[in-house]
């Protein structure tokens, strides 16, 4: 009994397996978040150059895209720049790590005492809406013109934030979480490290954030308008003084007509947003609430 013939259908070519390969591997590319994200600033900047050229304006007025990135390449390769950045980073650091341990005290009192709590929320509405840099000239008479200062104005801009956002997180667990945790018989400092942070760490993460931006733009804020008073650098010499963060760097540009400087400068606080936002916090918020199960990735 012989088998039925079957009919072979033709194979695919090579080029036409090497043409569906690279259209996958560019469909899984643009699929990326971070191709999609650099794409759009590509076309952000090409469109900015564009603008400048066609319709000549003065560099004093906008700088180009090229000149903007060829001033702020120069800047890093100098070490302007990156000795800046450290300058605003270290005040900033030590201002975020006081306001935390701040906030983590008064919160962990309101957990356990009402008047605690009265007292946290009555401070909170207060000062709060308060803008922190309002409060620089009074912290200049307090502490003098240097870091104490502006720490001052950091803490103002931190601890109110974080411990809203920490309290809110608390109240929203729900009484079966609770509940548990003191089953298993846990009180004081370990109810609150072991139960409440991990239940309502989404809430308090975004108090983090929060408090991370209007810190970040306090201390520019303080450095531009300041200038060196605030920063250890005094009014005299040029952008290219050690002294000073960030903020004085594009303050001593402006004061020397330096434009693209400006916007190097500016180029530079945006970078550094942009990479604590993608790096450390959503390196945190995959780490915890992600894995944990809290949110969807």
């Amino acid at each position: 009994m012989s088998r039925p013939d079957r009919e072979i259908t033709e194979l695919p070519s090579i080029g036409s397996l090497d043409i569906s390969i690279r259209r996958s591997f560019l469909v899984t590319l643009w699929e990326m978040d971070n191709t999609r994200k650099l794409t759009l600033l590509l076309l952000l900047g090409l469109f900015w150059e564009a603008v400048v050229v066609l319709f000549s304006v003065p560099d004093i007025i906008i700088p180009s895209a090229s000149e903007t990135l060829a001033a702020f390449v120069d800047g890093v390769v100098s070490g302007i720049i990156p000795r800046a950045v450290w300058n605003s980073i270290q005040t900033l650091l030590l201002g975020y790590a006081i306001g935390l341990m701040i906030s983590a005290v008064l919160v962990g009192f309101a957990v356990a005492y009402r008047f605690s709590s009265d007292f946290l929320t009555t401070m909170a509405a207060m000062l709060n809406p308060l803008p922190a840099i309002a409060l620089l000239p009074l912290a200049m008479i307090w502490f003098g013109l240097g870091d104490g200062a502006i720490i001052f104005t950091l803490l103002h801009s931190i601890v109110w934030p974080v411990s809203l956002y920490t309290m809110t997180g608390f109240r929203g667990i729900s009484p079966t979480v609770r509940m548990m945790g003191r089953n298993y018989g846990l009180k004081g400092p370990r109810y609150i490290a072991l139960i409440l942070v991990p239940a309502a760490f989404p809430t308090i993460l975004s108090g983090l954030r929060i408090g991370w931006a209007f810190s970040w733009r306090t201390l520019m804020a303080a450095e531009l308008v300041f200038g060196g008073q605030v920063s250890g650098g005094g009014f005299s010499g040029s952008a290219t003084t050690d002294a000073g963060g960030l903020g004085w760097f594009i303050f001593r540009s402006q004061m020397e007509s330096q434009t693209a400087g400006v916007f190097a400068g500016l180029l530079a606080i945006i970078f550094i947003g942009v990479l604590v936002e993608n790096v450390l916090f959503r390196g945190v918020e995959k780490a915890t609430i992600e894995r944990w199960g809290m949110t969807r990735a």
